[in-house]
């Protein structure tokens, strides 16, 4: 576990401001993972995008968030956090105005992959502040914070959409999904001027070395992986796109190699075997993109099945999800308290919670999806429940999962477990978007459909579970061990 040395940032009393400003971060980057869902449909009308160009839309914008994400956490290591933090805020305001004012889907889609390799500088800066500043409960406590944010943010955003759409218009409405942020930023600016703090604040270890051929490759890498993800609309699709995942397998072993090599000589490695090695890290990354994988699915492919075959306004669909949003925001404010105690048995609980919810929503989709009226609120309430699950997951997750990683690797460490989040997000959607549409193009009632695609996430879950059911059990061995 961490030391007080870790962490000497603990006396300084900003640093719960420090917090709230990152907690702003996370926030309105990952609600732009979720947001647009329900402004797919005015998109599609109003500049009358294709399946690929929509897909761009929203699985674009998750691979250049991943693609960002590992240099940015060495660089941000590396003495660079603050200035990459300003940047990737000023990054994303600027693309997130690109992306209202789009007047092509194409020039949407740029824009789109653009402010997601903002987030991607703004995330793992987050992560090393919050490792940087706290430690012991303390850290628990913020990582509780930060994982609340996580998943209201995430949940919230159909909702928040819906409001925008509804309140400008379905016309053009969509617009202010994006044009919102600029505000938001603009407030944000000065705080974070102020509070992050500069280099000569950062405690641990500098890296001497960037390693940028191991940046590069494990860049290439995570395109390789993600592209026929990305790139999947359930449509047309072109079947070569797989063989990606063949380059992506050359690249890995390329990558893993070179690695190993420059640890030798520099010790300086990406991918740092003080983490990679360490058993509660490699637990908790699989854990968690397993988790995303189901997870980030589920709002989009619920959201489809009520505006598209039942009839629901943007709002409407987005009011579904909104309960969802506040179990989860609840009990991630008390995981971060209980973690210390409960450890990995609070993760192991709330996927249980998750997955019961899941079951239980399509249940109700299969059984009252002739039902219009009552689909809905029936589906907020089994919603609630994996969304009560959901806060005891993702935040203790990330507690537990960088609990024994060192200060000086704080971002890049944040980043590979943000990256396995992404990839699993993009996994994900690519997977339950296309037993949805695939149900739909065969014939299959959209009810039938939408409960294949639950089914999915529900396997998902399980996945998650028994991982995090293998690593409840090795840490009660080690801790037995004498």
């Amino acid at each position: 576990m961490s030391t007080a040395r870790d962490a000497p940032a603990d006396a300084d009393p900003r640093r719960w401001h420090v917090l709230a400003v990152c907690l702003a971060a996370g926030f309105i980057t990952t609600l732009d993972v979720s947001i647009v869902n329900v402004a797919l449909p005015p998109i599609e009308d109003s500049l009358d995008a294709s399946p690929t160009q929509l897909q761009l839309v929203v699985a674009g914008y998750t691979l250049a968030f991943g693609l960002a994400l590992v240099p940015a956490g060495r660089l941000g290591d590396a003495g660079a956090r603050r200035r990459l933090f300003i940047i990737g805020l000023v990054g994303f305001a600027l693309m997130s105005l690109a992306s209202g004012l789009a007047p092509t889907g194409t020039l949407l889609g740029v824009a789109r992959l653009l402010q997601g390799v903002s987030a991607g500088l703004l995330n793992p800066q987050v992560v090393g502040l919050i490792q940087q500043q706290f430690s012991g409960f303390d850290r628990g406590r913020a990582f509780g914070m930060f994982g609340a944010t996580i998943g209201v943010s995430t949940a919230l955003g159909p909702v928040l959409g819906g409001l925008l759409i509804a309140a400008a218009g379905s016309a053009e409405g969509w617009r202010w999904v994006f044009l919102v942020n600029i505000p938001v930023i603009a407030v944000m600016l000065p705080f974070a001027w102020r509070l992050v703090p500069p280099p000569d604040r950062a405690r641990g270890t500098v890296p001497r070395h960037l390693d940028p051929v191991g940046l590069v490759l494990l860049a290439l890498v995570t395109v390789a992986v993600m592209l026929p993800f990305v790139t999947t609309t359930g449509v047309d699709d072109d079947p070569a796109r797989w063989w990606s995942l063949a380059v992506a397998a050359v690249l890995g072993v390329v990558a893993a190699s070179w690695e190993r090599g420059y640890q030798r000589r520099t010790g300086a490695a990406v991918l740092d075997p003080g983490v990679i090695g360490r058993r509660s890290f490699r637990n908790g990354a699989l854990l968690g993109m397993v988790y995303f994988a189901g997870f980030t699915g589920v709002f989009l492919v619920v959201t489809l099945y009520l505006q598209d075959e039942l009839g629901y306004t943007p709002l409407q669909a987005g009011l579904v999800s909104t309960p969802f949003a506040a179990a989860s925001g609840v009990s991630a404010w008390f995981s971060g308290r209980a973690v210390a105690r409960w450890g990995r048995r609070i993760v192991v609980a709330g996927l249980v919670l998750v997955l019961v919810g899941v079951l239980a929503s399509d249940l109700v989709v299969r059984t009252l999806g002739g039902e219009p009226g009552v689909v809905g609120p029936v589906l907020a309430v089994t919603l609630l429940v994996a969304g009560a699950g959901s806060g005891f997951v993702i935040a203790p997750n990330q507690t537990l999962t960088l609990s024994e990683v060192p200060v000086a690797s704080a971002g890049v460490a944040g980043s590979m477990l943000q990256v396995g989040q992404r990839v699993g997000s993009a996994v994900g959607i690519s997977v339950i978007v296309s037993v949805y549409y695939g149900g739909i193009a065969g014939g299959d009632a959209a009810a039938l459909a939408t409960g294949r695609a639950l089914l999915v996430t529900a396997g998902l879950v399980v996945a998650a579970l028994v991982v995090g059911l293998v690593d409840l059990r090795s840490r009660g061995a080690k801790a037995s061990s004498p």
